[in-house]
């Protein structure tokens, strides 16, 4: 039975709006970025006068935003690294196997959720700066350091959806490859990870995102060395002039990561957060 016409053109006036709430403030990103300053500052316009690329240009002058990049990369990467490893194991344990305090560690793992990030900012800032007076090891102020802090947020997550995800894969796959001669490592990379490869993608994606775009701990972790993409734009305000066109550029060049990282493992994404991995 075809849907009435007034619903037909109720989802299309839906549709467009929110078509329209998306693309309007990345239409406003990119026309800013190729403005001159002048422009950016006064009355805004649809049409711009004029365009130019030097304020993508300009934007690595500015402020060191190569270095910050690579800040960027080495923490979120390492981050996603960690996150995917430890998590893996973990679940695989949790899925498995049966122990004393299972339960607990479920429950304990999923109900750091509940919290919100700015309850650790103070704790792990005093542990960082008591290991670093008591041990010597610089936690504070470095990039390890804030991989241990981002471990925090995305590791529970991420442990929590692969144990959901290990369960949905059949028991009798690693049977099989127990009786054919592997070990529980064996069964777990050669069987279950092949098999629950949109999951682990899905939780690497989260895991790199929650690294990329986070402000608060890394305004309060990092020093002018270390310092990430998403403190860094900060750079582009002074005290004197707001660089709004070179702040439109840096962020279109920081998203760039994100989105083609996003476009490329959609497939796997979308698969991992929807669907099981029974094969």
């Amino acid at each position: 039975m075809a849907p009435p016409r007034s619903f037909l053109w109720s989802r299309r006036i839906f549709l467009t709006l929110l078509t329209g709430f998306v693309l309007v403030p990345v239409y406003v990103m990119v026309s800013s970025s190729l403005k001159p300053l002048a422009d950016v500052s006064g009355r805004f316009r649809w049409l711009p006068s004029g365009l130019t690329i030097r304020p993508y240009i300009d934007i690595w002058s500015t402020v060191p935003l190569a270095k910050y990049f690579v800040n960027s990369l080495i923490v979120a990467g390492a981050a996603t690294v960690c996150s995917v490893v430890i998590a893996v194991f973990a679940a695989y344990a949790v899925s498995r196997y049966s122990f004393r305090g299972k339960r607990v560690f479920t429950v304990t793992v999923l109900s750091t959720q509940m919290f919100p990030g700015i309850l650790f900012l103070l704790p792990l800032f005093l542990i960082y700066v008591n290991i670093g007076n008591a041990t010597g090891i610089a936690l504070f102020g470095s990039r390890g350091g804030l991989i241990l802090t981002y471990l925090t947020f995305s590791l529970p997550f991420s442990i929590w959806m692969l144990i959901g995800y290990f369960d949905s894969v059949p028991r009798d796959l690693d049977e099989a490859a127990l009786v054919d001669g592997c070990g529980p490592l064996g069964a777990l990379f050669r069987v279950v990870v092949p098999a629950a490869v949109p999951g682990i993608v899905a939780v690497a994606v989260y895991a790199f995102m929650t690294a990329w775009g986070e402000v608060l701990f890394a305004s309060v972790m990092t020093d002018e060395t270390t310092r990430t993409l998403a403190v860094g734009l900060q750079g582009y305000s002074t005290l004197n002039d707001v660089y709004w066109n070179q702040i439109m550029a840096a962020s279109l060049v920081v998203s760039v990561p994100v989105v083609a990282g996003f476009l490329l493992l959609q497939r796997y994404l979308v698969a991992g957060l929807t669907a099981g991995a029974v094969k």
